[in-house]
C-alpha cells in the first residue's frame, strides 16, 4: 500500500513512518519542515515540504496514493494565538479530508484528541462516568478542543458525502516514549487530576493508525486510542472517588485501570495497547 503521511516528521507521524516501512508499504512524507541534510535516505519514502493551508500541494502530494493518514496540527493550545490553533487544526483536518477524496482515496485516518469532548485544557472539566467511552457528551470549551471536535463532524460530513469512505478519528492522549514519562508529568501536584493520568506510546498510536487501513467498516469512526492502565499504581476507583466524588463509575473499574476505554478500538481495529509491564 502507498501511504501519505501528513505530519510525517512528527512524533507520531515518524512512529507510522517506521512501522509502515516495516509492514512493506511505501509513503509519501508531508510535513512543513525539511528533513535534515544529514537525515539517512530511505527506500520507499518521499518527502514532500508542504503546509497543511497549502490545498494544491496536498493533492499534487498524495496523487496516486492508496490511503492517507493526517498527523500534521498543532498539539495543544498555549502555544499559539487561540484563533491560530483552532483555525490551522480545521483547516488543515479539511484540506486533508478533500484534498484525499479529489485523488480517489477512501481509505483515511486522522488524529484526534481525549480532549475533542474537553478535558485536560478545560476550566473545570466534566465527566459524566469513568471510563470515559465515545458516547460521552462534549463539554469543550477551548479552542483546541474545539477544533479537534471540529476535525470529527467534518470527517462526519465526507461519510455523508462518499458511501464507500473509511474514516478514522483517533483520540489520543499525550502521546511518549513510554508510561515513566507521562507518570513524571501528571502524577505530582499541581498535575494530578488535571489529565486523568493517562498517556498513549508512540507505537501504540501508529499501530493503531495502521490497523485502521484494513478495518472492516465503512463510514467515520471515533476512536479512544488510550493505554489501559493509569500512570498511578494505586487503585484507579479510590483515585476517582477523592478527586471526583460525583462522577459515575460504570463497570468494575479495578485496579489501576484508566479512565478512558479503548475497548472499541480493541473491538473493531484488532489493535490493543501495550500494558505497562510489556517493553
Amino acid at each position: 500500500m502507498k501511504i501519505a503521511v501528513t505530519g510525517g516528521r512528527g512524533g507520531v507521524g515518524s512512529a507510522i513512518v517506521t512501522q509502515a516501512l516495516a509492514q512493506g508499504h511505501s509513503l509519501v512524507s508531508i510535513d512543513r519542515v525539511a528533513p535534515a541534510e544529514d537525515a539517512p535516505v530511505r527506500d520507499k519514502v518521499h518527502s514532500v515540504v508542504a503546509e497543511m493551508a497549502d490545498y494544491d500541494a496536498l493533492v499534487t502530494a498524495f496523487a496516486g496514493c492508496d490511503a492517507m493518514i493526517h498527523m500534521a496540527a498543532i498539539p495543544a493550545p498555549g502555544r499559539h494565538p487561540d484563533h491560530v490553533v483552532h483555525n490551522n487544526n480545521v483547516v488543515g483536518s479539511y484540506n486533508a479530508l478533500r484534498a484525499a477524496t479529489e485523488n480517489g482515496i477512501m481509505n483515511i485516518c486522522q488524529a484526534s484528541s481525549v480532549n475533542a469532548i474537553g478535558h485536560a485544557f478545560s476550566r473545570e472539566p466534566r465527566y459524566d462516568y469513568f471510563p470515559i467511552d465515545e458516547n460521552h457528551p462534549n463539554y469543550s470549551e477551548e479552542p483546541y478542543s474545539l477544533s479537534k471536535w471540529i476535525c470529527e463532524q467534518q470527517a462526519d460530513a465526507f461519510a455523508r458525502r462518499y458511501e464507500d469512505i473509511r474514516i478514522s478519528s483517533m483520540r489520543f492522549h499525550w502521546v511518549v516514549p513510554e508510561r515513566e514519562m507521562a507518570a513524571s508529568r501528571f502524577n505530582i501536584a499541581p498535575q494530578v487530576a488535571h489529565h486523568l493520568w493517562a498517556y498513549t506510546r508512540f507505537d501504540a498510536a501508529a499501530a493503531a493508525c495502521l490497523a485502521s487501513l484494513t478495518a472492516d467498516f465503512k463510514g467515520h469512526e471515533v476512536f479512544y486510542i488510550v493505554a489501559p492502565d493509569s500512570t498511578m499504581e494505586g487503585p484507579s476507583r479510590e483515585l476517582a472517588e477523592k478527586h471526583f466524588p460525583n462522577v459515575e463509575i460504570r463497570g468494575s473499574f479495578a485496579g489501576n485501570h484508566a479512565f478512558f476505554s479503548s475497548a472499541k478500538a480493541e473491538r473493531m481495529l484488532g489493535w490493543k495497547h501495550p500494558s505497562a509491564d510489556e517493553v
